[in-house]
């Protein structure tokens, strides 16, 4: 317990936790602080290339194994199946429609790429290793949960819903953070160490203060939703948004005990489970549920769960991952 206490005081005075608290703050008290649109995409993609080369590195130095493949399998079994789970948790703590449950479920199934890349830097600067292919895993994990979205609605009789067309399979297989998320991680491992020796001054030394900046602009982003949500963030709902990620990060550690993950692969499969997916789900759930509640969903994801995952989550599961592999 006092090894939880510490990691998570840690964690809170990070520059990393507290850019975005700065970026909350600022929102609440309706300061004029702003990143611009155009500067903010390009943080965004900064972090994804960096964090997809260096997995791709990872994995050329590892080599192809069979726990690489279980692991992929893994989360691609957690997604499909944590949106039952998020569904049935609505369906009892909340009031929400079907087809609003349904697309809230298929958020806490898919990933928070960013939750995950803090959670690596976190690691990182504790000297935790752990497996570069979990980035692999992390893109695998992106689209199953909205699969199993639109299974609830069709099941409840289908309304609200366009099913499975072209246009919804283009916004899941082509959305951006997966394109260029996986794409940067084939890049990595083709050129492994040499090529992560010719740009490391650019995606390794810099890497840190880009997601300062970048979860200052989440924060920003994230205070405006709690201010214009108070309406639909109920006792229920809100009670949901920090509970599941909990359940979530049960499943995740089970999965990963199961393969013998390292302490910080434990940590990271317990973040990709815990996590709520604000980028990609909501593009798709415009698509496919047109007649969803977009303000839930992202105020749930992104006003909720996102900030507990980054000031509490990752400290508690980081120190659980350590206290059951012994690492």
């Amino acid at each position: 317990m006092d090894q939880l206490f510490s990691l998570a005081a840690d964690n809170l005075i990070s520059p990393i936790i507290l850019s975005f608290a700065l970026g909350v703050a600022a929102s609440l008290a309706r300061s004029d602080l702003s990143i611009p649109e155009a500067v903010a995409k390009g943080l965004s993609i900064y972090l994804l290339f960096a964090i997809g080369f260096k997995g791709g590195v990872s994995v050329a130095a590892h080599g192809i194994d069979a726990t690489l493949g279980l692991a992929l399998l893994a989360g691609i079994v957690l997604s499909a199946a944590l949106p039952l789970v998020a569904f049935a948790l609505l369906r009892l703590m909340t009031n929400i429609s079907r087809l609003d449950a349904a697309a809230v479920a298929a958020h806490y199934g898919s990933i928070s790429i960013v939750t995950f890349v803090a959670a690596t830097s976190i690691l990182e600067s504790r000297g935790v290793d752990s497996e570069g292919y979990m980035v692999a895993v992390a893109a695998a994990m992106e689209a199953p949960a909205i699969l199993s979205a639109l299974w609830l609605v069709a099941k409840g009789g289908g309304e609200g819903t366009k099913g499975m067309d072209s246009a919804l399979m283009r916004e899941i297989m082509l959305n951006g953070s997966i394109v260029l998320l996986v794409g940067s991680f084939f890049i990595g491992w083709a050129t492994g160490e040499e090529g992560l020796a010719e740009i490391s001054s650019f995606i390794v030394s810099p890497f840190k203060g880009v997601l300062c900046l970048f979860l200052l602009d989440m924060g920003l982003v994230a205070g405006r939703g709690l201010r214009q949500g108070g309406g639909i963030l109920r006792p229920g709902v809100l009670a949901f948004g920090v509970l599941m990620p909990l359940i979530g990060s049960v499943f995740g550690l089970a999965f990963a005990m199961a393969l013998g993950l390292s302490a910080g692969g434990v940590a990271l499969m317990m973040v990709l489970s815990a996590s709520a997916s604000y980028i990609a789900v909501p593009a798709a759930m415009r698509v496919a549920l047109p007649e969803a509640n977009p303000s839930l969903y992202l105020t749930l994801s992104l006003g909720v769960t996102f900030p507990f995952n980054l000031t509490l989550g990752i400290p508690l599961y980081v120190a659980v991952a350590q206290i059951v592999t012994g690492g």
